[in-house]
């Protein structure tokens, strides 16, 4: 449900996928939600939050993601997402850290 944050997404925001990519500006970060949620339509996909930390202005969320398809695995994710906010409480940047099973 990405387009439901979409308003509350600062235009100058970044996105840091940390050792995969970067994301600039506000149409950048949607037009990539667009393709994450375009994938996650064509898989199965279980997850767990393990934590959800809130402090100030930034909120910190860690747990798993287990997709699927044909009753398949096709990854295991462990990730770590990293939430900051300006005074208006839009997402100013996001830091993500997704650790693939079986990738170094």
């Amino acid at each position: 449900d990405f387009e439901k944050i979409f308003n509350n997404i600062d235009e100058q925001a970044v996105w840091i996928i940390v050792e995969e990519n970067t994301f600039t500006g506000k149409d950048a970060i949607t037009e990539n939600c667009k393709q994450v949620s375009s994938y996650f339509k064509s898989v199965t996909i279980k997850f767990e939050t393990t934590n959800v930390v809130s402090e100030e202005k930034m909120v910190v969320v860690n747990g798993t993601a287990e997709f699927l398809k044909e009753g398949k695995q096709l990854s295991f994710v462990s990730a770590c997402d990293i939430y900051e906010f300006n005074n208006e409480n839009q997402i100013q940047k996001i830091t993500s850290y997704c650790i693939e099973k079986g990738k170094a």
